[in-house]
């Protein structure tokens, strides 16, 4: 089956669309990537998605104007990947959509809210699409996340040592071969945050990690970051911008005076590297397997390596999978398993009380034709 997977992570700076061929062969899943296709939001989408994002304040009439846009944004953007990696063959769009609020009180989470219309998808493509994966897991008592966890596990298995998957966007997540995931913290949000308030909005984030590399890590300003209470929480957990945003770096930032652009961003990177690589030791891991626009942070990735010494940190593209792509490719895997009735997620990951088939189905141009369901679970996925 060719599946179409769509994803915008929390620094929603563009719908990345992976295409793969997928195939259930005995207990294995195999995956054939086809390729990536990525569109940028425009301009006014990306200002008014930024605008109704904690800490700002929103309406319910942007609410569903956004949830337009975004739907008709990722409906473009699985129609090219359908004609230049599909050549017009695919079978279904399994797309995540756009987080923007994930409820989480004292450990718990409550609620999520994913934008991005799947009918849109399906009137423009024609095709079947699985939408909504998060909230059944948060249902089943879950954190509704990290669930590209269970791909993780299926993908890492059999590796030598204890290699963890990690995964560094917006928010900053990892996979243990013990089946134990979570969010580590910030990713990127920070660092994001810090480029866009110190130009103005002129840097979208820190290019190459060139300010960051500029400047020097403010030991002061470090230490009371990591005095977050997020940090100390037992896995399973999980977290995102409604607690890491600029207003919780203006709170750390008070009393410290005017402090150098570079200095601060240097040491926002260091809060990733340092809180990513305290998760890592956490669970013993003997190999890193990274993915994500992080990767694409030198200065990130160097900091990190420095503090994981005898830990090997490699791209996931070493392994088959291009790392900016994993967690579109990801979630094509967690569409084709619901559509075919099997379970999305790993209760070990999530803290959910059992597995759950993930999402909602919208149905496609000829209604909806589900393959023959199967009851054996794949323990593990090849790539082909």
């Amino acid at each position: 089956m060719r599946v179409i997977g769509l994803m915008s992570g929390t620094s929603y700076d563009a719908i990345d669309a992976a295409a793969a061929e997928l195939e259930l062969v005995g207990d294995s899943l195999v995956l054939k990537p086809l390729g990536m296709v990525s569109e940028a939001y425009d301009g006014e989408l990306r200002e008014l998605l930024s605008a109704a994002l904690p800490p700002g304040t929103t309406t319910l009439g942007e609410v569903c104007r956004l949830d337009t846009r975004i739907g008709q944004a990722f409906a473009a953007a699985a129609l090219r990947a359908d004609r230049e990696l599909c050549d017009g063959r695919a079978e279904l769009v399994a797309s995540h959509g756009q987080t923007v609020y994930h409820w989480v009180v004292e450990g718990e989470a409550h609620g999520t809210l994913q934008l991005g219309q799947p009918a849109w998808i399906a009137e423009a493509t024609g095709l079947p699409v699985v939408a909504d994966f998060r909230p059944r897991d948060i249902a089943a008592g879950g954190q509704g996340a990290p669930l590209v966890s269970l791909v993780d596990l299926l993908w890492l298995r059999g590796l030598p040592g204890r290699p963890v998957a990690l995964n560094v966007g917006g928010i900053a997540n990892l996979t243990a071969p013990d089946g134990t995931a979570f969010d580590t913290g910030p990713g990127c949000a920070l660092i994001d945050a810090a480029a866009q308030g110190f130009s103005g909005g002129a840097l979208s984030y820190d290019t190459d990690g060139v300010l960051a590399a500029r400047g020097r890590v403010h030991g002061p300003l470090l230490d009371r970051l990591l005095q977050e209470p997020y940090y100390a929480l037992p896995a399973p957990k999980t977290t995102g911008k409604e607690l890491f945003h600029l207003g919780h770096l203006r709170d750390a930032l008070a009393g410290f005076g005017t402090l150098p652009a570079e200095d601060v961003v240097a040491t926002l990177t260091m809060l990733t590297a340092r809180t990513v690589a305290d998760a890592v030791r956490a669970v013993g891991a003997t190999e890193v397997v990274a993915s994500g626009g992080g990767t694409r942070n030198p200065e990130l990735m160097r900091m990190l390596g420095d503090l994981l010494p005898g830990v090997a940190v490699r791209a996931s593209d070493e392994l088959g999978l291009p790392s900016g792509a994993k967690e579109a490719y990801a979630f094509a895997v967690l569409g084709f398993l619901t559509l075919h009735g099997l379970p999305g997620t790993s209760p070990a990951s999530t803290g959910a009380r059992h597995p759950s088939v993930l999402g909602s189905v919208t149905p496609g141009r000829d209604g909806l034709r589900l393959p023959p369901p199967t009851r054996l679970r794949p323990t593990r996925l090849l790539l082909e």
